[in-house]
């Protein structure tokens, strides 16, 4: 039985992926920085790593025939300013560091290491009209710089004759935690929020696919460097707003733009970040032969809104 290292495997992407892997026979050690305070079940262990003191657990390590690198502090959860934007940062680099330290270092079996990233790493949409594609270089701004030290932090890894997948992760809609429950909340007064004009293109994933295309990347030896996990059919903000807002009230909501000012009061600089359109392609992921089950926004929204 093949064993899986995750770390950030507590949150809402490695919940999921975890079940996933139990499902499929794999026994999963999930990394934290509090190992006592854990429950332990047949499948899944806890051991302890400290990414600030550059520690972990070697026998734990030792074990892995996988690691699924999903840590790293979250971008939307608390207004940016510059202590949070460092933590943002921090959390992924030094995270990334210690794991390819640990592969220098400890012996292991390890085979294969997937890092998480986020299409962040492009910036908006330019005006040509055109999908980003993996080979893009990244944005200049604060997420696109983010992703790239993100991504360069384990490049090492390939190196050390593992092979490395990076996955750079869209807007994930899932009931558990996310964008999607807080594009739902205003619905609980009938309000549909479209976020300023709602023409911004949202390149977004189902929790279920992108748990699915980790665990493809994991079992196809082919796939190597960088794949977009974004769904085939980006959507516009609004679009994305009323969808959920059918299926959540049918009829009885009211669409309510949300204005440009009222979300930099609110949001600060991460305001740009809900406003910026970035369409995003699958096709690389789909040309290694990966077959979403929701490549659609109207099927992704049903079953989540059935799934409640």
């Amino acid at each position: 039985m093949e064993t899986v290292l995750i770390t950030g495997g507590t949150g809402m992407i490695g919940k999921a992926l975890t079940q996933a892997l139990i499902e499929r026979g794999f026994n999963v050690i999930i990394l934290t920085r509090n190992a006592s305070k854990q429950k332990p079940t047949p499948s899944i262990s806890f051991a302890e790593w400290d990414i600030e003191k550059q520690t972990i657990d070697k026998k734990a390590f030792a074990k892995a025939d996988y690691i699924i690198h999903l840590a790293g502090a979250s971008v939307a959860e608390k207004r940016w300013n510059d202590k949070r934007k460092q933590e943002i940062v921090r959390s992924r680099v030094d995270s990334g560091k210690l794991l390819v330290e640990s592969l220098k270092t400890i012996p292991n079996k390890v085979k294969t290491v997937i890092c998480a990233s986020g299409i962040g790493w492009y910036g908006p949409d330019k005006n040509d009209g055109k999908e980003f594609k993996e080979e893009d270089l990244s944005s200049n701004d604060f997420l696109g710089q983010t992703c790239k030290q993100w991504e360069a932090a384990i490049e090492q890894t390939s190196f050390l004759g593992k092979r490395l997948v990076k996955i750079r992760i869209g807007i994930v809609l899932s009931n558990e935690g996310g964008a999607y429950p807080e594009f739902k909340k205003p619905l609980k007064f009938a309000l549909a929020t479209i976020l300023g004009n709602g023409k911004q293109i949202v390149s977004w994933i189902h929790i279920d696919d992108l748990v699915r295309m980790i665990l493809f990347a994991m079992e196809n030896e082919k796939m190597e460097g960088v794949y977009n996990a974004v769904a085939p059919h980006p959507v516009s903000n609004k679009k994305l707003v009323l969808e959920i807002a059918r299926k959540e009230r049918g009829k009885s909501y009211i669409p309510v733009p949300v204005p440009i000012f009222a979300l930099k009061i609110r949001l600060g600089e991460m305001s740009i970040e809900v406003l910026k359109s970035a369409t995003v392609s699958s096709e690389k992921i789909q040309q290694a032969g990966f077959i979403f089950q929701y490549p659609e926004i109207e099927s992704a929204i049903l079953q989540l809104a059935h799934k409640k």
